[in-house]
């Protein structure tokens, strides 16, 4: 893939990720930056589950990336509350 096309699929899966998971996001570029980070998580994930692609294209790309920007934002969620102290 060009890099035109990383960026599609990071900024995609990287907003569609922050709209699931509520919040506001990371902005343009933290969005990106979740949505590839997410493409290389959601890759891994899916090896180790022995899953394939749900569908072929630049659509399986960018939902593999959704997936991974998910369980990333989840962690960096649990990392960044695990930081706070209690009130």
């Amino acid at each position: 893939m060009d890099l035109l096309t990383w960026l599609i699929v990071g900024l995609v899966a990287g907003v569609l990720a922050s709209l699931v998971m509520g919040g506001t996001g990371y902005g343009l570029v933290g969005d990106i930056i979740i949505g590839i980070l997410g493409a290389f998580v959601g890759g891994w994930v899916f090896r180790k589950l022995g899953a394939g692609v749900p569908f072929g294209g630049l659509a399986g790309v960018i939902c593999v990336a959704f997936v991974g920007a998910v369980v990333l934002l989840f962690i960096l969620r649990l990392i960044r509350s695990a930081g706070r102290p209690a009130p």
